[in-house]
């Protein structure tokens, strides 16, 4: 039954608000273990004691190494969700659909999560080491390290869009990932500032409402659309690029005939 009108628009807006639900509530609940422990070091007073500062920083390790086995599986599978509706299967169905791409891409998301893990945990451990250097000339080195930081948390998201829009290699997408990054930083830092907005309105508007039903689906659908709108500008330049070679060649070849 299809209705127009107002009365359709409203359909719509109710069916796009159940389709953000399902998967961000999905999505939560395959990422249980982390989530619970994330409120726990959230609600942590603030550490203004060396108990409670070790506290923390044991509760942030001990989130980084069950982040690979938790959420960055169920991530995985958000954004192959998100890739379906972006690219047009808008009425795909929500729960087959993501505990398909959980199981089909558990594996490359786990390995894939540790190695950005560990890239992050040497990023913050040179960080905190030159941020407490007394040798004036390397402090310059901290802002680097923050730089590249957040490049890596853009690779991450690109990572995520990758997985979830082409076959390839667990090397090869990590790879991709980051030269993506590299190559359109204007892109990749539109990428975080979205998101960040995003997040920024479930905290300020929404408290604990919007980051349970719908932050997470939010932030996929949104990365991933940015991704595959800079991927098309991508394939469109090399179309032209090609099609302006072979232009080329053909000209070359009429001039030796002639």
């Amino acid at each position: 039954m299809e209705f127009k009108g107002m009365m359709g628009g409203l359909y719509k807006i109710t069916e796009w608000i159940m389709r953000l639900a399902v998967i961000n509530l999905l999505w939560i609940a395959c990422s249980i273990p982390f989530v619970f422990i994330a409120i726990v070091v959230l609600l942590t007073p603030a550490a203004t004691t060396d108990t409670s500062m070790d506290s923390l920083i044991w509760g942030l390790i001990f989130l980084a190494i069950i982040a690979p086995f938790t959420i960055i599986p169920a991530s995985s599978a958000m954004f192959s969700v998100a890739r379906k509706w972006v690219t047009g299967d808008e009425d795909v169905p929500l729960l087959k659909t993501f505990f398909r791409s959980y199981k089909e891409n558990y594996r490359q998301a786990m390995i894939g999560g540790f190695i950005f893990v560990i890239l992050a945990a040497i990023l913050t451990v040179n960080m905190k080491f030159y941020s407490g250097n007394t040798i004036n000339s390397l402090g310059f080195l901290v802002y680097l390290f923050i730089v590249l930081f957040v490049f890596l948390i853009a690779a991450f998201f690109n990572f995520l869009s990758i997985l979830a829009h082409f076959h390839m290699k667990i090397w090869q997408i990590i790879k991709n990932s980051i030269l993506l990054t590299l190559g359109n930083p204007i892109q990749s830092i539109g990428i975080l500032v979205v998101n960040a907005f995003i997040i920024f309105i479930g905290y300020r508007f929404g408290k604990g409402f919007m980051y349970v039903f719908f932050t997470g689906s939010l932030i996929a659908y949104s990365t991933f659309w940015q991704f595959n709108r800079n991927l098309q500008k991508i394939q469109t330049k090399f179309e032209k690029q090609n099609a302006e070679k072979e232009l080329l060649e053909q000209e070359t070849k009429g001039n030796e005939i002639k």
